[in-house]
């Protein structure tokens, strides 16, 4: 592999700069900042062409991970999508003029209700997801199986939070 992409002359621009200093965390921070900015893009791009944006695809994901019949109160998609619940009123109200999803009374807990998906939500998150695993893999077709089983386990260790 080549050692002049443009993390490799940044880092040796600051090591030229300041001297003495182990620039090893930005050359690999840079990195995963660069993959993040590009998963974002392919991302995006695969909400799009199911009609979706970021934060529909997140909630209508969540409700699709359910049990059948893909039902979830305001309060356990705040949870599932760390969203506070007042931004999930309003984002479920949208998704509800939108006709992806359904509110109900909720049995249990008369005082609130619930989001359930509909066939057209589930529609469009299906291909949302299917786009994306598609733009994914073809992303990571230069690792082999190996590297990239390799990548996954450093990356849950990276991204741990007990380190």
């Amino acid at each position: 592999m080549s050692r002049d992409d443009e993390v490799d002359l940044l880092v040796d621009a600051w090591a030229d700069r300041i001297p003495g200093v182990d620039f090893t965390p930005l050359d690999v921070m840079s990195r995963l900042r660069r993959v993040a900015l590009r998963l974002n893009q392919l991302r995006a791009d695969a909400f799009r062409s199911a009609e979706l944006s970021s934060w529909e695809f997140d909630v209508l994901a969540a409700l699709r991970r359910a049990v059948p019949p893909h039902e979830m109160s305001p309060m356990e998609l705040s949870r599932a999508t760390v969203i506070g619940t007042a931004a999930m009123s309003n984002r479920l109200e949208n998704l509800a003029a939108r006709g992806l999803i359904v509110r109900k009374a909720n049995p249990a807990d008369g005082r609130s209700n619930l989001a359930r998906l509909t066939d057209e939500g589930m529609t469009r998150v299906d291909a949302a997801m299917l786009a994306l695993v598609a733009s994914e893999a073809e992303e990571l077709e230069r690792l082999t199986p190996q590297q990239r089983s390799q990548l996954a386990d450093l990356l849950r260790q990276l991204g741990s939070e007990a380190g």
